[in-house]
């Protein structure tokens, strides 16, 4: 099994951006613990992050035969890429939208994802855990997959 991680905007400044709603953990200690996990559950992943909304979609396009999974948190991308959207429709790989702070309660514009509508499940306001969570609901999501 292969899972891609795909960061948005900002994500590479975390510890640094609003820890007050980010946390303290930096990108370096997000990408360990993504890593740690999957080693440890004999998953292999890939983690990339990007500023550029271009870079993003050729990203999930690049996942088309070569993952199994997605875990994408799109960022402020969220609110406004119907690019990704369209991606994320293109490549038809099971996405899990990961979102680190509650989002539901911050400002008005956060209130949409354009992204939601592609994924099978939305993860938010768990911190950097909640990649974690999205990870293992894929596990079990292609694991019921194959089983149909």
């Amino acid at each position: 099994m292969h899972i891609t991680i795909i960061n948005g905007p900002n994500l590479n400044m975390l510890g640094i951006r609003e820890p007050n709603i980010y946390g303290r953990e930096t990108y370096a200690d997000l990408c360990s613990k993504i890593t740690n996990y999957c080693q440890s559950n004999n998953i292999g992943c890939d983690i990339y992050q990007s500023n550029h909304e271009g870079d993003l979609v050729d990203k999930i396009q690049s996942c088309y035969g070569k993952s199994d999974g997605i875990v994408i948190n799109p960022a402020a991308y969220t609110h406004t890429s119907v690019a990704i959207l369209d991606a994320v429709k293109a490549v038809g790989i099971p996405t899990v939208e990961v979102h680190i702070s509650d989002v539901s309660r911050r400002e008005d514009f956060r209130q949409v994802s354009y992204i939601r509508q592609a994924c099978c499940k939305t993860i938010t306001g768990h911190g950097t855990d909640g990649y974690i969570e999205a990870i293992e609901f894929l596990i079990e999501f292609l694991k019921e997959s194959l089983c149909r």
